[in-house]
């Protein structure tokens, strides 16, 4: 089996900062805007290197995305920033109309999100954003996994035309796909081969889902591990081709079962090749403060339980 390397924590915002960053310096029409979190977006040095092209709005989040939506009809590119629950369900009405109705070229970007934002607790801590996101028509909904994963994303979607959400987080977790990589929306990405099980996972737990298939193959199971970054489009081959070789799959996200990377996959196999499926994420529940860590052990958000239902769902077979 295959054995991806740690290159040292970092957080995935970073990732986005250090993308938006890098189009400041190439592509004039990306214009970026916040709601009062400059630093917690990593926006920074965009703001510093591009004052005119930099515009702070304050805590008035729909005001924001009603101003990118303008910004479009001049044929910029606007990057919003602002935590995940103040990108979604704060502004769903303006991001609706405005953008999605009216398919403009917005990319919403949004940081702290799922339980991993920690302390803060449930009220910022969204897990219901993805469903959210993918249920508006001509939204591409994205989720990544690492720092280079999230940089190499924020890069892609400025080339691509069209409203998008791309989603990352606050704490530093493992940084292990390629420096530099080429980013296809709505491709996924197939990490390893395996013949006993499928796992799809996305966002923070790709990772976990290597550290599950490492257990597995430890106990005689051969797990088949793709990282699904686009939830919308959804790469269905790949989905359906992994599944028709392991007969059986297992989803894993930070977000809520209902409405997320789950649901979207078992639409797909209903469709076109029925299968087991078993579901890590979290059951219906707000979240609480903690820490990242204590909060995606308590609510199974890990390799352990992937490990878990891979084995349940091999039975099922």
């Amino acid at each position: 089996m295959k054995v991806y390397e740690n290159t040292g924590n970092k957080d995935t915002r970073s990732g986005f900062g250090a993308g938006l960053t890098q189009l400041g310096k190439t592509n004039e029409k990306v214009v970026a805007l916040c709601a009062d979190l400059t630093g917690s977006l990593k926006m920074n040095e965009f703001a510093a290197n591009h004052p005119d092209r930099f515009f702070q709005v304050g805590i008035a989040e729909a005001n924001m995305m009603g101003i990118a939506a303008g910004l479009t009809i001049g044929g910029k590119i606007p990057f919003t920033g602002t935590f995940a629950n103040f990108s979604t369900g704060r502004v769903y009405d303006q991001i609706r109309q405005s953008i999605a109705y009216s398919d403009k070229n917005v990319k919403i970007c949004a940081s702290h999100s799922g339980l991993t934002l920690g302390e803060d607790g449930a009220t910022h801590q969204i897990l219901e954003d993805i469903g959210l996101m993918k249920m508006l028509p001509g939204m591409t909904v994205i989720n990544t996994c690492d720092f280079n994963q999230t940089k190499a994303a924020t890069l892609a979607i400025a080339d691509y035309h069209g409203p998008v959400y791309l989603r990352f987080g606050r704490p530093k977790v493992a940084n292990f796909t390629p420096e530099n990589g080429d980013f296809q929306i709505g491709k996924a990405v197939h990490l390893q081969e395996g013949t006993d099980v499928t796992i799809v996972a996305t966002g923070h737990l790709v990772w976990e889902a290597l550290e599950a298939a490492k257990e597995l193959n430890e106990k005689g199971i051969s797990a088949d591990v793709i990282n699904i970054h686009t939830i919308k489009p959804l790469d269905e081959k790949a989905i359906i081709d992994s599944v028709k070789k392991t007969g059986c799959i297992v989803t894993a996200e930070e977000h809520n079962f209902l409405g997320g990377l789950g649901e979207s996959v078992a639409r797909t196999l209903a469709q076109h090749h029925p299968a087991p499926q078993e579901f890590v994420a979290t059951q219906d529940t707000f979240g609480e403060s903690g820490t990242p860590a204590q909060l995606l052990e308590k609510y199974g958000l890990n390799a352990a339980n992937i490990v878990s239902k891979a084995q349940a769902v091999v039975k099922r077979k």
